[in-house]
């Protein structure tokens, strides 16, 4: 069989239709889009369709657009901008112990600067709890961000009901929906969020550009100086291919996203049941419910997922343990913990995220390479199911 990719919340294949789209500016419409000649104002026009495109599909003005170069960047712009911009009226930030690291490393590095910064707990099921959110307020409070829907174990979190409490009490909510764009319905309004951060490269559209929301009367700080671009919140020359790129990449998504998102929910509960009918011992993180349609995460207890993953490598299926950014780590997922996973369990975490280019075939095909896999590796280990957790939760697992 063909090698089968279930890794898409890490990165997604360049759809052909978006490759299309940009293909002319990067040949003939190569122009600076600050330039005045011709080819600078076609390079701008395209820009400008894409922000537009952008807008539509999160129900704003083009205006609130920025374009950025990941969504890494839009994360951190839109903390460190809020932060520094609002120093002289307090120096708290509330967000919670689930978030990706572009958020938790922003959040880290503020704290050197002076800030204090609270981070919430999740349930079992990884959501933040509204009223914790409403407690952590204070009158030093000057952000919010909770992210919309969690990359490793694709949980959805109450953002909507997290927007009402932040404006009521006049604080600025930011989101990290760069897992949620395109699958799930993601309006500004809606949410009542000030910032959001999304990123081309997990809607299929090119890696190197994202975007950020931010809300009209949002002050925020650059982070990069040196010229006027994106109305003198983000310098540097535009990546307009790129930009093009996104903009038909969230087109596509939006347009499509109730039948893919029915689809790929299909396609999850089918390798679940099916992998919980041939395995024993198999922990299934995250909602059952409140979920990306395509992500499935699942702990498979006395063995690592490391293993489980290479094993799968070598049978032609690419998964992950958890998110991309974090893959080298041999540290069990910090999102596990924070639900209160096991360590010795949480070291068994393998991600499926399936995307429109899988079929059932795949899926029936990965249940049953999998099962000898674990069966396999379980028969080497030097855990058993007679072990008791506790016994496990100590070293990191490792398979002889």
């Amino acid at each position: 069989m063909k090698a089968i990719y279930m890794d898409h919340n890490a990165t997604t294949p360049l759809d052909e239709r978006v490759l299309e789209a940009m293909m002319p500016y990067l040949k003939e419409n190569f122009g600076n889009a600050s330039s005045v000649h011709s080819l600078g104002i076609r390079a701008r026009s395209a820009i400008e369709e894409a922000r537009g495109k952008v807008a539509q599909a999160v129900g704003c003005k083009p205006k609130e657009v920025v374009f950025t170069g990941c969504g890494t960047e839009s994360d951190n712009l839109a903390i460190k901008g809020v932060a520094y911009a609002h120093r002289n009226k307090g120096d708290h930030i509330i967000t919670s112990r689930i978030e990706h690291h572009a958020v938790l490393h922003a959040c880290q590095y503020l704290e050197k600067q002076g800030f204090r910064v609270t981070y919430l707990p999740v349930n079992g099921y990884g959501q933040v709890d509204p009223d914790d959110v409403r407690k952590a307020i204070t009158d030093k409070t000057i952000l919010i961000t909770i992210m919309h829907a969690n990359n490793e174990v694709g949980t959805i979190q109450p953002v909507a009901a997290i927007g009402c409490i932040a404006k009521e009490r006049g604080v600025y909510f930011h989101t990290d929906a760069i897992q949620a764009v395109g699958k799930l319905p993601t309006k500004v309004d809606d949410l009542g969020v000030d910032l959001l951060s999304l990123s081309a490269h997990k809607l299929y559209g090119p890696k190197g550009v994202g975007a950020l929301y931010i809300r009209k009367g949002t002050k925020l700080d650059p982070l990069l100086h040196g010229g006027p671009h994106e109305w003198n919140r983000r310098a540097g020359t535009e990546n307009v291919a790129g930009i093009v790129g996104l903009g038909k990449a969230i087109e596509l998504a939006i347009e499509g996203m109730e039948e893919e998102a029915q689809y790929l929910t299909a396609l999850r509960e089918r390798l679940y049941e099916g992998l919980r009918d041939r395995i024993d011992h198999i922990r299934l993180n995250g909602h059952p419910a409140q979920r990306l349609p395509g992500t499935l995460s699942i702990c498979f207890e006395y063995i690592e997922g490391e293993s489980i993953i290479m094993g799968l490598d070598l049978k032609g299926v690419a998964v992950s343990s958890g998110s991309a950014c974090t893959s080298a780590s041999l540290e069990p997922s910090h999102v596990l913990l924070a639900m209160g996973v096991p360590p010795a369990v949480a070291q068994g975490s393998v991600r499926f995220s399936l995307g429109r280019d899988n079929t059932e075939e795949q899926v029936d095909y990965v249940i049953k390479e999998l099962s000898p896999i674990v069966a396999r590796l379980r028969e080497i280990s030097m855990f058993s199911p007679e072990v008791p957790f506790s016994a496990m939760a100590g070293p990191r697992l490792r398979s002889h």
